[in-house]
């Protein structure tokens, strides 16, 4: 889905920073190959709940919310990779294995951040099932909770 892509390529070039004005990330997702309008890019951003904050420099450059805003969610974020044990792809859907009593708090971190790629997630005592909206990859849901839960990448693996 055109839209899932752009939103990542987005947040990606926001977190690389000093993004200046929505007119340097246009030229950025142009040098990705993915276009689109300013309009587009407004709404997006505004979907990522972007703003802009001081550089420090007397500028302002993009910055995107902290997932969760709940402090406990925040603080919760480092606590989440010791617990995740697996992930496997099933059949166009995901599903992570925690220790035993951690599933609901991870799955719930993981609603919290109300990504558009994740359509929900039903959690059990020790697995989660992530299922993502209609037209959503499996490799977009990876790269989706890799932004979420940084590290989670080397514990994906295929059935």
């Amino acid at each position: 889905m055109q839209k899932a892509k752009r939103l990542l390529a987005i947040e990606k070039i926001i977190a690389e920073g000093n993004i200046t004005s929505q007119e340097v990330l246009l030229k950025r997702l142009v040098g990705k190959s993915i276009a689109c309008t300013q309009a587009t890019l407004s709404r997006d951003l505004k979907q990522l709940g972007a703003g802009r904050i001081s550089d420090g420099r007397g500028g302002y450059i993009y910055s995107l919310p902290e997932y969760g805003k709940n402090p406990a969610l925040i603080q919760g974020k480092q606590q989440l990779l010791p617990v995740i044990l697996d992930l496997v792809d099933a059949r166009g859907l995901l599903v992570i294995k925690t220790l035993p009593g951690n599933a609901n708090s991870t799955a719930y971190y993981i609603d919290s951040a109300s990504r558009y790629e994740v359509a929900g997630t039903i959690a059990g005592d020790d697995t989660i099932l992530v299922i993502p909206r209609d037209g959503i990859t499996i490799s977009q849901i990876h790269t989706c909770l890799e932004v979420i839960i940084p590290g989670l990448h080397g514990k994906i693996r295929e059935k």
